[in-house]
C-alpha cells in the first residue's frame, strides 16, 4: 500500500500510524457480530470458523499495545473488537467461538487475550458487564482442561493464566507452573530454545523469547528468579540473532512460517517492552533493527489491492504456505508493533536509531548456521547442515539449502520431474539417467560445523551417498561433493536464483557467453544482483535455467545459473565456486584465494 511504503517509520507516531493503516482494511472483513475477521479465501487444516477467530485475535497483537500505550490510533478500532469479544465468548450467540478440545488452534489465539487482560484490564474487563466478564474468563479457562503440544504452545496457556491472574480472575496456578517448567526443558544454551532437535528457526525468537519477555515484564516482582533467567537469555541471544539481519533491515529467509513476515523483528519489540538491552545492543541499535526490518517489509507488495495482508513472503504466494496458514494467519506479524505499549518518553523511543554491524563471519553451533556478510553489510548468507523438519510443506527447501541469502532468498520445488519445476537453487539435485525424479538433500547421516566450513554426509536416494564440504570466502563459497552411486546419474548444481525481469538487462558479453551450452560456468546479473557458478571439477556444461514462476520467495520470475554433469556408477567428484552479490557486475575471474581454498578441500 502506498500509504505504508511512504511511511518513514522513524518515530513512535509513525509506527502507530503504520499499525492503524494495516488494521484499517480488516474492518471490511469482520463478520456482522465482529467476532471473526475473514480476509480472503484459502484454507488451513482447521475450520473456517476457527480461521475467522484467528484473524480476529491476531489483529489484537497490534491493537493491545496501541491501547496500552494510549495511542489515539487504537481508539477507533477497539469498540469493534470489544463487540467481537462479547459475541465470540457468548455460548448463546451465533458467532460464539465454540468450545475447544485437545490440540485446538484456538489455544494459540487465546494468548493475545491473556496479554490484553495483563496490560489493559480496564478495557478487556472494565468495559464489559459482569456477565460478559464471566463468559470471557470461562471461555479462556477452557485451555486448562485440554491437552496441547509439548512445545512453544505451552506459552499460550501461560499467557492466558497470567492474564486471568493479573485481572484477579480464576486461573490454574499449577498448570502455569507445569508449563513454565516444561519450557525450561526446551532451553539448550546461549539463549536458544528449540521445539525439536533438528528444527531450529525463528520460533526461538517470535515464540519462546517474545512470550517469556512479556512474562518477565509482568511478573518481575512475583517471580524474580525465573524472570531474571528469561532476561539473561534474551541478552545472550540478542547479538547472535542480530547476525540474521543485513544493513538494509532484511532478515534471513529461513525455516517455516515465513508468511508471518515482520514477526522476524518482534523479538526486538519485546526487548524494548521488557526494558532489556544487551552487549553492543543499546536502545539505538535495537530500535534500528526493529524499524529497518519493518521498512524493508513495507516496501514489498505483500498486501492485496484492498490493503489486506496476503499469505506469502515477498509477494502473495500460496506455494510456500504450510497447512496451518489460513488467510488471517499473516497478521501474527503484528507482534512487531509491541513497542507501542511503551510511552513516548521511554528510552527506546528517545534513542537515536543506530546501525549495527555484526561480525563478517559467525558460527552459531546451536542453530547450526555459519553466517557471513559483506563488509558493507548489504547481504547476509547463511550456510547450514544438520537441520530438518518432518511435517511441513517444502521442509527440505526451508531448512536444507546449502546457502540462504537475505537478498536472493530461496526457491521451493513445484514438481521434481524437471529442473525448471524443481528450481534447485543452492542445491545439488541428482536423478538416475533416463528416469526417476530429481532428488536433493533431505536429512543428513552426519554433519560437522567448523569456523570456516561445513561437512555433511547425505543420501538423496537409494543407492547414492554424497559427502559434501562447503567453505565460504567473502561473497564466494566453494562446494565439493564426493558421490558414491550404484548407477549412472544426472546431476544439476544451482547457484542463487536471480529475478528474471532484470537478468541480462545490461549488455554484457560475459553474460551472453555464460548462457552458451557447454560453457564451464553459468551466471545471471542485473539491477537486482549477480549470481554465478563456476565449474572447477567434474561438470560438463553451464546453463541458465528458466525456472517455474512463483518458486522464489522474493521474486516471482527468476532464472537459475546451474552446472550440469553426467556421472558414472562408482565414485565421482564435483567441485564448484559460487558467487553472489547485490551489485550488477560479474567478477572478472575467480579470486586466487577461492581457487586455493578449493584446492585444499
Amino acid at each position: 500500500m502506498q500509504v505504508l511504503s511512504s511511511n518513514p517509520l522513524r518515530t513512535r507516531e509513525d509506527l502507530a500510524r503504520a499499525a492503524a493503516d494495516i488494521i484499517r482494511p480488516t474492518l471490511a472483513c469482520l463478520t456482522p457480530g465482529k467476532a471473526r475477521m475473514i480476509p480472503g479465501y484459502g484454507s488451513a487444516h482447521y475450520s473456517e470458523d476457527v480461521a475467522g477467530m484467528e484473524g480476529f485475535s491476531r489483529v489484537l497483537w497490534a491493537l493491545v499495545p496501541l491501547l496500552a500505550g494510549r495511542c489515539a490510533q487504537g481508539e477507533a478500532f477497539w469498540p469493534l473488537w470489544r463487540e467481537g469479544l462479547i459475541h465470540g465468548t457468548d455460548p448463546q450467540d451465533p458467532e460464539y467461538w465454540g468450545d475447544i478440545g485437545d490440540f485446538d488452534q484456538r489455544m494459540v489465539e487465546m494468548a493475545v487475550l491473556g496479554v490484553g487482560l495483563c496490560l489493559v484490564p480496564e478495557r478487556f474487563l472494565g468495559e464489559l458487564t459482569a456477565s460478559q466478564q464471566e463468559r470471557l474468563c470461562r471461555w479462556l479457562g477452557q485451555i486448562n482442561a485440554y491437552d496441547m503440544p509439548r512445545n512453544n504452545w505451552r506459552f499460550f496457556r501461560i499467557l492466558v493464566n497470567l492474564g486471568l491472574r493479573q485481572a484477579g480472575q480464576p486461573m490454574d496456578e499449577a498448570r502455569m507452573r507445569e508449563d513454565l517448567e516444561l519450557m525450561e526443558s526446551h532451553y539448550v544454551g546461549d539463549g536458544w530454545y528449540f521445539d525439536k532437535a533438528t528444527q531450529r528457526d525463528y520460533y526461538t525468537l517470535w515464540g519462546f523469547h517474545f512470550y517469556s519477555l512479556i512474562y518477565a515484564a509482568v511478573m518481575g516482582r512475583e517471580d524474580p528468579e525465573r524472570c531474571a533467567r528469561f532476561v539473561e537469555r534474551a541478552r545472550l541471544i540478542a547479538p547472535r540473532f542480530a547476525c540474521w539481519f543485513d544493513g538494509e533491515g532484511r532478515a534471513l529467509p529461513y525455516g517455516r512460517s515465513l508468511t508471518y513476515r515482520f514477526a522476524q523483528c518482534s523479538f526486538w519489540a519485546a526487548m524494548a517492552f521488557a526494558g532489556v538491552t544487551a552487549e553492543g545492543l543499546g536502545w539505538g541499535e535495537i530500535k534500528g533493527l526493529l524499524l529497518r526490518n519493518l521498512r524493508a517489509w513495507l516496501r514489498l507488495p505483500i498486501f492485496d489491492r484492498d490493503g489486506v495482508l496476503t499469505v506469502g513472503y515477498g509477494y502473495p504466494n500460496l506455494c510456500i504456505s504450510e497447512g496451518y496458514n489460513a488467510p488471517g494467519s499473516p497478521y501474527w506479524g503484528l507482534k512487531a508493533f509491541f513497542a507501542l505499549a511503551l510511552p513516548e518518553n521511554h528510552p527506546f523511543w528517545q534513542a537515536e536509531e543506530k546501525p549495527y554491524m555484526p561480525p563478517l563471519r559467525f558460527l552459531d553451533e546451536h542453530v547450526r548456521l555459519l553466517l557471513t556478510r559483506d563488509p558493507e553489510n548489504r547481504q547476509v548468507v547463511a550456510y547450514t547442515a544438520g537441520n530438518h523438519a518432518y511435517e511441513h510443506m517444502h521442509e527440505d527447501e526451508k531448512y536444507e539449502k546449502f546457502a540462504y541469502s537475505t537478498h536472493f532468498a530461496f526457491s521451493v520445488v513445484k514438481e521434481a520431474s524437471t529442473l525448471q519445476k524443481g528450481a534447485y537453487d543452492s542445491m545439488l539435485a541428482v536423478k538416475r539417467v533416463g528416469r526417476d525424479l530429481w532428488h536433493a538433500r533431505s536429512g543428513c547421516d552426519s554433519f560437522r560445523l567448523e569456523e570456516d566450513r561445513l561437512y555433511f554426509t547425505w543420501r538423496p536416494m537409494e543407492g547414492v551417498t554424497i559427502r559434501t564440504v562447503i567453505a565460504p570466502w567473502g561473497m564466494w563459497h566453494v562446494r565439493k561433493h564426493v558421490i558414491y552411486s550404484d548407477y549412472p546419474l544426472e546431476a544439476a548444481e544451482g547457484a542463487f536464483a536471480v529475478p528474471k525481469d532484470w537478468a541480462g538487462a545490461r549488455p554484457c558479453d560475459r553474460l551472453r557467453s555464460c548462457q552458451l551450452a557447454g560453457a564451464d560456468f553459468a551466471a545471471a546479473h542485473g539491477q537486482q544482483g549477480t549470481s554465478a557458478i563456476y565449474a572447477l571439477t567434474g561438470y560438463e556444461e553451464g546453463q541458465v535455467i528458466q525456472v517455474e514462476c512463483n518458486t522464489n520467495l522474493l521474486y516471482p520470475r527468476t532464472v537459475l545459473p546451474s552446472l550440469l554433469a553426467q556421472l558414472p556408477p562408482g565414485e565421482s567428484t564435483l567441485c564448484c565456486a559460487v558467487y553472489c552479490d547485490t551489485g550488477d557486475l560479474l567478477p572478472e575471474k575467480i579470486p586466487q584465494e577461492v581457487l586455493t581454498l578449493a584446492h585444499g578441500l
